[in-house]
């Protein structure tokens, strides 16, 4: 943000913080996402893609025989599922992530509104009303960090024989291996669409986004 002659005074003082949207009208970028948010996605996707990439070369025999040595695969897919977690428990430390979380877990009466629009495929500008977060978003993360959880017990039971009976372990087996498929179904979609919008990902890679788009796109984030 460039300034005048002068603008340090009232002026600058009624300026909204960065990480509010601005008035309607108002040009320039805003703060969406800290350093620390912008890490722990980094990190959290890193491991994620690891474990995705180590469970097709454990699952798929083409790619067992292209990458052989399962014995290091096992290793990596294995220690990538347990830090998992990690990155986010770190970044709880970050007070803008945790107003994040917050955010995530509210459902709002116009995130339904959002999905209703969804499903009649209505796309009309002012039709999927959002805070900073639209209500697929808070689906979206939602259900990944469940699935992230399930995915860990179970793959300790698979991983530390000891734990429980053989047919706890078999059953973990079988959750581990359909809920690893959705996953990579859920986590492909979540790439897709994040690749078709590229303020998305420029808020996510820089930590700001245009205010037009914003006002657009999450007319309620100035609310919460």
């Amino acid at each position: 943000m460039t300034s005048t002659p002068g603008s340090a005074g009232p002026t600058a003082a009624a300026t909204p913080p960065p990480s509010e949207p601005p008035a309607p009208g108002a040009t320039g970028r805003i703060r969406r996402f800290s350093r620390a948010e912008r890490w722990v996605h980094r990190v959290t996707g890193a491991l994620m893609l690891l474990c995705v990439a180590t469970a097709a070369c454990l699952y798929v025999p083409q790619l067992a025989e292209l990458v052989g040595r399962r014995a290091l695969v096992v290793t990596l897919h294995e220690w990538s599922g347990l830090l998992l977690p990690v990155p986010l428990l770190l970044g709880l430390a970050s007070r803008a992530l945790r107003a994040d979380l917050r955010r995530l877990n509210r459902f709002l009466p116009y995130d339904r509104e959002w999905l209703r629009a969804v499903r009649r495929r209505d796309a009309r500008p002012g039709a999927r009303p959002a805070g900073k977060f639209n209500a697929g978003q808070k689906l979206y993360a939602g259900w990944i960090a469940g699935a992230v959880l399930v995915m860990l017990g179970t793959g300790l039971l698979m991983w530390f024989t000891g734990l429980a009976p053989v047919l706890w372990r078999t059953s973990a087996t079988f959750v581990h291996d359909w809920l690893a498929l959705a996953i990579g179904v859920v986590l492909a979609g979540h790439i897709r669409m994040a690749y078709g919008d590229p303020q998305a990902r420029r808020g996510m890679r820089t930590g700001s986004v245009d205010r037009a788009w914003a006002e657009r796109e999450h007319p309620r984030w100035k609310e919460e």
